[in-house]
């Protein structure tokens, strides 16, 4: 098990900061639908991201990791690891320890298969919460997000909690979904409108989980708004990366 966290924060908590995009139309919190949605489309979850984006969310999960190599991270934290993606895309690094936290036990039973599959032994997952990690103050060298901060039900407390656990002079890395403009733009809206709900809820037989991801994206403070958050909260050296005409975005930013 991970350490336990520091009760005592190097400095004052957040104001809350997020989005009120839910996955479902209840009175349970947004982490708690999160929670129970991903539970829910845990068994398909690799394949759908394959295939709805066409294997090129591979590539920029090499790209973050090649942009991270300069660092030698030897202690790596993944938030929100789902199934573990991106956990397992930084051992060409040749890292100490990975740390895998999600809220789902369903996502991470299918990227401890992996992991068990490939006799992999650095890497491990264990059930956590983003927005309270339990793992004392400057304890990793890097913490990596992947599609997983406007997930976040308190988005200022859960990037306060990733910048608590890092070294000084550590990193944070996030990849998130942006909002592409022009003609791109147009085609990128009129696909998640439309053709991603519809074979999410093929495939998965959760059409709320595919609604879910473009009005979250819509509703994401993307770009500067983002990086602004994260110098708020104490990050230096804040700068972002986009990919593919900007449907996605790699943030980064020091301790």
């Amino acid at each position: 098990m991970g350490k336990k966290r520091n009760n005592q924060p190097k400095f004052a908590q957040p104001k809350p900061m997020g989005t009120n995009v839910k996955p479902y139309q209840s009175d349970s919190t947004k982490k708690e639908q999160v929670q129970q949605m991903f539970d829910n489309i845990a068994h398909k979850y690799d394949f759908l991201n394959r295939f709805l984006s066409l294997g090129i969310d591979i590539g920029w999960r090499k790209k973050a990791i090649k942009m991270l190599a300069k660092h030698q991270p030897k202690k790596i934290l993944d938030v929100a690891t789902g199934t573990a993606d991106f956990a397992l895309a930084t051992l060409p690094l040749q890292p100490d320890e990975v740390i895998g936290v999600d809220i789902s036990e369903g996502m991470l039973d299918v990227g401890r298969k992996k992991i068990a599959d490939r006799r992999i032994t650095n890497v491990r997952l264990e059930y956590g919460d983003s927005e309270q990690l339990q793992f004392d103050n400057d304890s990793f060298d890097a913490v990596i997000v992947a599609f997983g901060v406007r997930n976040f039900e308190n988005l200022s407390q859960g990037l306060s909690e990733i910048n608590r656990v890092l070294k000084p002079g550590g990193i944070a890395m996030i990849l998130e979904f942006s909002k592409p403009t022009g003609f791109f733009g147009l085609i990128f809206n009129l696909y998640n409108k439309t053709l991603l709900p519809l074979w999410g809820k093929l495939f998965s037989g959760d059409s709320a989980a595919y609604t879910y991801l473009p009005e979250s994206v819509a509703a994401f403070p993307e770009g500067n708004e983002f990086k602004q958050i994260m110098r708020s909260l104490s990050y230096r050296k804040v700068d972002d990366r986009r990919l593919t005409f900007g449907v996605c975005s790699i943030y980064t930013g020091t301790k």
